[in-house]
């Protein structure tokens, strides 16, 4: 668990999550990546190809028992382990049942800490 430049702390998980990547509201390209870790404002995802800065994008995300569709967009970019890619991405806006499943997923991991 560490705390990001945001102040939000983030919890290190490794989940599979869906990844899909628009331009213009159209869907581009779609893959399956694994997080890395996870907080209230964002997401850090390992893939085998880079998304750019700026690109919108859905994730599915599997916390635990539920499965979470979050909007956001990829602030950075960096080259990860084995050709792999570390890719951050800002959540947008979620609606109240999703960041409240987040909230509680953060939450259970802090109290193990």
């Amino acid at each position: 668990m560490t705390e990001d430049k945001r102040g939000a702390v983030r919890i290190d998980t490794l989940n599979l999550l869906y990844v899909g990547i628009y331009e213009e509201r159209q869907l581009v390209k779609h893959a399956i990546g694994r997080t890395l870790n996870v907080s209230q404002k964002g997401i850090l995802l390992e893939m085998h190809f880079p998304i750019e800065t700026g690109q919108s994008v859905s994730l599915a995300i599997a916390l635990e028992d539920d499965l979470v569709k979050i909007e956001g967009q990829v602030v950075y970019i960096r080259s990860g382990n084995d050709r792999k890619f570390e890719i951050g991405i800002e959540f947008l806006e979620m609606d109240e049942h999703v960041e409240e499943i987040l909230n509680k997923y953060i939450d259970a991991f802090k109290s193990q800490a």
